[in-house]
């Protein structure tokens, strides 16, 4: 007789999420929970002060942003307080509209309702708040395929919410879940502040850099002003379909349109786009008023949308790249734009031309471009290290919340300090 549960290691048994460490159990979130329930689904009247309450744009994965909350009346509040009456260590949940999913645990002692958000009150003789919250992160996607609802907007109905399963360590396992998990937390807090740090000091620097409030050693004499028709010419080539598509964004730079998250939108008759080269600048006609700029690295053409400038010899593109991304300069963009509001303001080359700015010498513009290009490369280094952190806490998770390992198989905190 073949035996079915023989893949399944020792000490492991066969579940309905897959095989699972035998002491721990599946339950469903209406069996581990003592309430779930939701505020009003209506429109509160807004105050100027009262009582807090939370929509769902303040509920994001893991954080809840209570300093930028709305206010209800007290009778408003008491309304829906008496049914959605969060506590420490809830978890609070999207339950419709366009952030469904969203889940955080509730860290504030003080009262506030809720609109559009679900409560998930744990049975705390069997569930920590943190244990929940990780855990529906963790399986999100997964929940979200199976039991978001269509109709205008998406939701979760309260019902559906109560069928998740769940998988259940013991109260003590969960809490040294915690512990090995807050450990990686920390190490991913103190990183990202590394991340804000360097680049509030980048941007510090280059308001004084670029402005010659302060200046790099070795380098003296007054700056010139100049048009930037005088430092730029236009690029205006068409017919170069033959080039790959490139789409300008404003965090990435200059990107192949395939590696860009955006939907290809480009029209199939490519004549007119326009031809963009590495050392070019590209910027969006009708957004330069935002500093909607990037510098290529790439060949290849671009939407018609676009205007771009190529550098003269007098000039070190990066040097100006950064430049006109700066706000005094953008000001000056949004000042010689056409147009009559915001949505119809365009910035074509003519305009562009006649933006006054003042520079160093060539020889300056290098090395304070080689100065950012060195923080850059900080920047980017302490951000790979953080992507390794919370990769390494992904993995760390996936293997802890499905029992695969054992929380007990790390204790000791001194694993931990790479």
């Amino acid at each position: 007789m073949n035996n079915n549960n023989s893949h399944i290691p020792a000490g492991y048994k066969l579940s309905p999420l897959g095989p699972i460490p035998e002491d721990w159990e599946v339950k469903r979130l209406g069996e581990v929970c003592t309430r779930i329930t939701d505020g009003t689904h209506g429109t509160p009247q807004k105050q100027q002060s009262g009582v807090p309450y939370l929509t769902a744009i303040h509920i994001k994965d893991g954080v809840i942003d209570y300093e930028n909350c709305y206010y209800l009346t007290e009778e408003d509040h008491r309304d829906i307080y008496q049914r959605c009456n969060p506590e420490y260590g809830d978890v609070l949940m999207v339950n419709i509209g366009a952030g469904v999913g969203a889940v955080a645990m509730n860290k504030v002692e003080y009262e506030f309702s809720l609109k559009n958000v679900a409560l998930l009150k744990p049975n705390k003789r069997i569930l920590t708040g943190y244990f929940l919250e990780t855990y529906l992160l963790s399986s999100k996607k997964k929940n979200l395929h199976k039991l978001i609802n269509g109709g205008a907007q998406p939701f979760w109905g309260l019902d559906d919410i109560a069928k998740i399963h769940i998988l259940l360590p013991s109260l003590a396992e969960q809490s040294k879940f915690e512990n090995v998990i807050r450990l990686w937390d920390t190490a991913i807090e103190k990183q990202t502040q590394l991340v804000e740090k360097l680049t509030l000091r980048k941007r510090g620097l280059m308001q004084q850099l670029l402005t010659g409030k302060k200046r790099l050693k070795g380098f003296g004499g007054e700056w010139k002003e100049v048009r930037l028709g005088e430092v730029f010419d236009e690029r205006n080539e068409t017919n170069c379909d033959n080039l790959p598509l490139l789409s300008i964004t404003g965090d990435k730079g200059v990107i192949y349109q395939s590696e860009s998250d955006k939907r290809d939108i480009s029209n199939d008759d490519k004549s007119k786009y326009k031809r963009i080269c590495p050392n070019d600048i590209g910027y969006n006609t009708m957004r330069m008023w935002q500093g909607r700029s990037a510098l290529s690295e790439l060949e290849g053409i671009v939407s018609p949308a676009y205007t771009i400038v190529t550098p003269k010899e007098s000039v070190d593109v990066r040097y100006m790249a950064m430049l006109i991304q700066q706000p005094r300069i953008v000001y000056d963009f949004w000042t010689h734009s056409q147009g009559l509001v915001s949505d119809t303001l365009n910035c074509k080359y003519p305009d562009f031309s006649q933006v006054k700015v003042s520079i160093p010498s060539k020889e300056e513009q290098t090395a304070v471009a080689n100065f950012f290009v060195e923080l850059d490369k900080e920047i980017e280094l302490a951000n790979k290290k953080l992507a390794r952190l919370q990769e390494e806490k992904r993995g760390l998770m996936q293997v802890l919340l499905t029992g695969k390992k054992r929380v007990k198989q790390y204790d000791k905190k001194e694993e931990f300090q790479n």
